[in-house]
Parts: structure tokens; C-alpha cells; sequence
């Protein structure tokens, strides 16, 4: 643990790095508030904090800068919780009281809002849909060996899958079975209501079993939604970094992996190696879980340079999910 002085001046370096991106000097510090120490013992308390890993000199002559356990140690130690500030809070209320239709639509909208308010690539990971209660489900014949099941959910999505028929299926069973799927599917998720309970005639019940989980299997896709990636790598000065964050961005299954198993670990903060994603090691992802009556229902993150603002990207984070949780749980109850 770090004494008194040198975790002061450990604050003072992060703060004047995340603000200029500039290595950092002992004259510089001397002026920061709540350092009354001179020049001299600051360059040795630095000298201290390089030798235990927290600050690294990237030239002979410069200043230094922080190491991910520099980082570590501030988000961990020094960061108070933040409050968001006036403009950015009522920007996001007014962003939520007016959001309505498609989750999808909302969704990538709230990408866009949170890459504005922090500058950093945001990303959004929205509910698989056999997580959401069903609000209505039909089943439509199309031919005498084909029908479409179709489920509207909680949350505006809809969802239908096409599935065969057996060969001795009547109209009257086709639907029976409609109607047995809507008695025992709405109000409950698709992942929850298998096995259906017995209609009492196989047939119906083998055509209910088959829509269901045809249903189930269509929605285990992650909705993901990324913005602000290009406006973020504006934040790195090495074009080949900016390359390889950009091309781990566009896939999909890497960013649903790392906000899932961030979120998973118990972290609201992953620094540089920390998340173990090679190509993102100069980034650091601050995430919070969407919840929807005590459910985790997605999760809501902004990745950018590992010298991020943490206090203004920790504060935006929590906000953003949590008005998010609660107009899907407004949009699930039918209120929006």
C-alpha cells in the first residue's frame, strides 16, 4: 500500500496524463493541489512509484507516465464516486423519456448517446430474446406441411421461425395448438417454459414442442450494438493500435466475450491486459449490467485508451445503464 505522499502524487500524474497524454514532470505536480512537497522530492518519490510498477519513464529525459497498475490503483483507491454532471444527466433523461418503438432501434441509439457524452466507442449487449416475456404468440399455417410461429415480446421485439408439420395434422389440432402455445407460453420467457405441460393430444403438443424450440434456437444470437468506434481512435497516436482496435471491434463475438466475462468477474473497470484481449491492450473497458427486475438483461460499456477519463466514464456508465433497465422494464410492462 502507498503512503499518503505518494499516493498524491500517483493522482496528480494519472489526472495531468489523462489530460494532456503528455509525459509528466516533478514541476508540474509541484503545482497540483494538495502537493506541498518540492520538486526534488517529488522526482524521488516518482523514482519510488517507477520501481514498484505504478509510473514508467517512456524516455530518458520526459516525464512519466502511468502503468495499467497506475491505473489500477487510482480507479481502485482514488476515484471517488462521481457524480454525472447537469448537462450530461439531462441529456440522458431527456434521451430516455423520449425513446419509444423497436428495442433494436433504442438500443443502437443508446450507442450513439453514450459514445457522444464520453467520446469513447460504446457498446450496448441487449437481452437474447428467450430471456423476455412473451406478450402474445400465433401459429399460422402456410401450407398443409408448413406454419409460422410467431412471438411478440415484452420488450416490442418480434420474433417467428418457420417450422414443418406433421404429415397427419389436422386444421382443428394446427389450431388447437395455437392456442395451447399461447396459454402456456405468454407471460413467461421461452427459456422457461420447456417442457410445455400435456394438451392431452400428442400431435398438438409434438407441434407446440417444435415451435417453441424453434424459437428458442432462432433468438440465441447476442444483440450487439457498437458506436463511436471511429471517433474513439482519434485517441491513439500509432496508427497500426488504431488498426487493430478498429478490426477487433467489427467482431462481434470478441466484444460480446469481453463485456460478458468483465461483467461476469465482478468488474465494473478492465485495465489494458487485465480483459485478455490482445489486440485491446492499450484500451480499458468500463461496463455495467442492464438489470430488469433483479435480472441481468444486457450490459452497457465504453472502451477507449487505457489514459481514459475513469471517473466521468464510470459516472456515465451507471447512469446510462441503469435508465436503460428501467425503460425496458417499462417497455416490458407494457407502459411504453
Amino acid at each position: 500500500m502507498l503512503d499518503e505522499r505518494k499516493t498524491a502524487i500517483l493522482s496528480a500524474v494519472v489526472q495531468e496524463y489523462i489530460t494532456t497524454a503528455l509525459p509528466v514532470g516533478s514541476t508540474h505536480i509541484a503545482d497540483a493541489p494538495g502537493i506541498r512537497v518540492s520538486p526534488a522530492t517529488i522526482r524521488n518519490e516518482m523514482a519510488v512509484l517507477e520501481q514498484e510498477g505504478y509510473l514508467v519513464q517512456p524516455h530518458t529525459s520526459a516525464g512519466r507516465v502511468p502503468t495499467d497498475k497506475g491505473y489500477r490503483f487510482f480507479v481502485d483507491h482514488l476515484t471517488s464516486p462521481k457524480r454525472l454532471d447537469q448537462q450530461s444527466s439531462a441529456t440522458v433523461g431527456e434521451f430516455f423519456s423520449s425513446a419509444h418503438g423497436r428495442l433494436e432501434e433504442m438500443l443502437h441509439r443508446t450507442t450513439d448517446l453514450l459514445a457522444r457524452l464520453t467520446n469513447y466507442a460504446a457498446v450496448v449487449v441487449g437481452p437474447r430474446s428467450e430471456a423476455v416475456v412473451v406478450r402474445s404468440m400465433q401459429l399460422v399455417g402456410l401450407s398443409a406441411t408448413t406454419a409460422t410461429v410467431v412471438a411478440v415480446l415484452g420488450n416490442g421485439v418480434v420474433e417467428s421461425q418457420t417450422i414443418e408439420l406433421p404429415s397427419d395434422v389436422s386444421d382443428d389440432q394446427l389450431a388447437a395448438a395455437g392456442r395451447h402455445l399461447a396459454a402456456q407460453c405468454v407471460g413467461s420467457s421461452l427459456a422457461t417454459v420447456l417442457p410445455l405441460d400435456p394438451s392431452g393430444d400428442p400431435v398438438v403438443d409434438g407441434v407446440c414442442t417444435r415451435a417453441v424450440t424453434a424459437l428458442v434456437e432462432g433468438s440465441t444470437d447476442d444483440h450487439v450494438y457498437l458506436g463511436g468506434a471511429s471517433a474513439m481512435a482519434s485517441a491513439f497516436d500509432a496508427v497500426d493500435i488504431v488498426r487493430d482496435v478498429l478490426r477487433t471491434l467489427e467482431q462481434q463475438y470478441v466484444v460480446v466475450s469481453l463485456v460478458s466475462d468483465i461483467v461476469e468477474r465482478g468488474m465494473s473497470v478492465a485495465i489494458g491486459v487485465e480483459h485478455g484481449v490482445q489486440p485491446l491492450v492499450a484500451c480499458s473497458v468500463v461496463v455495467a449490467p442492464v438489470v430488469v427486475d433483479g435480472e441481468h438483461r444486457g450490459s452497457v460499456g465504453v472502451l477507449g485508451p487505457t489514459r481514459m477519463n475513469y471517473p466521468q466514464a464510470l459516472a456515465t456508465v451507471e447512469v446510462v445503464s441503469e435508465r436503460l433497465g428501467r425503460r425496458m422494464q417499462q417497455a416490458e410492462a407494457g407502459d411504453g
